[in-house]
């Protein structure tokens, strides 16, 4: 009697799971996967995003000391911990980003093929609502990019509030509240987007390029294996290879401009992208539009690999349909209405 009433209760309970799977909207599955995606992706290589943005904004203390003495200064002045300084913000920044860029990139997608039906389902159909959802994206969440930047960029030795290289202590940021408010103050809603047009240059192509490459990859592999971990591990690496260092360029032009009012070394006023790419080229030379790259590598690999590994393995978990069946489903619903509404008039 004790065992039927459990197994009574055990089937309820996945009777109730399947009402909220079946009634929830695809979209927000989506974004729930692309959320939890970019947050186990961001946090894997927060050590070496730090690192990289250090080299990329020329902290002086940081230059020339290559990527394993700047993790023994990290460590020494900071402890474990400031590997992860600004971490808070990234991974603020990158859920609702990441949650953002896939379910706009599915969702341009099927508004493109509703819109053609005849397109080709190919790789340029990625390369486009790829583009299009990245700078969506962007526009939305840019603000905690940018205190994310602020914050990595600073330095705290482990028992001290002393800053090198700032330029007075007023420009201390406690926190992403305190830095995004103290922004705010000082130069209003463009303050907190400076720096945003070479993010915007820079993640049309990478955005796009990312999601073309690792659907072209995909396309390449047997059918029976295209759900192996190791297989979209694989993809997803050659595919943020190829798309960072087509655009990085860009990234340390963004960083510069986002960190330019902390840094007493910076030459002299630029403000906007262009002249910021000059002033990098004459003034630092051309390899700084490189710098770290090395770093990015190491960390575009593993990120976008996980990214979109940890987002397939949540669509499967979560139930989401094949795209093909979804986009099916859409054009014959509008096939449908159409019929229905030409029938009326």
């Amino acid at each position: 009697m004790v065992e039927e009433e459990s197994r009574g209760r055990e089937e309820g309970a996945r009777g109730v799971l399947h009402g909220i799977e079946e009634s929830t909207p695809v979209a927000i599955k989506e974004l729930l996967a692309g959320g939890v995606a970019g947050g186990v992706a961001k946090t894997a290589v927060a050590p070496l995003e730090r690192v990289k943005i250090l080299f990329q904004t020329r902290r002086a203390d940081f230059q020339g000391i290559g990527l394993f003495g700047s993790f023994q200064k990290i460590i020494r002045t900071e402890g474990v911990l400031g590997f992860y300084r600004g971490n808070g913000a990234s991974v603020a920044r990158i859920v609702p980003y990441a949650a953002l860029h896939y379910m706009a990139y599915e969702q341009y997608r099927r508004w493109i093929i509703l819109g053609f039906p005849d397109i080709n389902r190919g790789p340029v159909l990625d390369l486009v609502s790829g583009s299009i959802a990245g700078g969506t994206a962007v526009l939305c969440t840019y603000p905690l990019d940018l205190v994310r930047t602020k914050l990595a960029y600073q330095v705290i030795e482990s028992s001290k509030l002393k800053f090198t290289g700032l330029i007075s202590s007023d420009q201390v940021y406690h926190g992403i509240r305190d830095c995004m408010t103290k922004i705010y103050r000082k130069n209003g809603i463009r303050g907190l987007y400076r720096g945003v047009g070479p993010s915007l240059y820079g993640i049309f192509p990478y955005s796009g390029l990312k999601f073309y490459f690792y659907e072209e990859m995909k396309a390449h592999v047997p059918e029976e294996r295209k759900n192996a971990i190791v297989v979209k591990l694989a993809c997803g690496s050659i595919a943020g290879l190829f798309g960072q260092t087509i655009t990085y360029p860009l990234d340390v032009v963004r960083r510069q401009m986002q960190v330019h009012s902390l840094s007493t070394s910076s030459e002299g006023n630029a403000k906007g992208t262009f002249e910021t790419l000059v002033m990098i080229v004459q003034n630092q030379g051309w390899r700084q539009l490189f710098s770290g790259l090395s770093i990015n590598f190491l960390k575009v690999v593993p990120s976008v690999a996980i990214g979109f590994t940890v987002y397939d393995v949540m669509k499967s978990w979560l139930k989401v349909p094949a795209r093909e069946e979804i986009s099916i489903k859409a054009i014959t619903e509008e096939g449908k209405s159409h019929a229905s509404s030409s029938w009326q008039s």
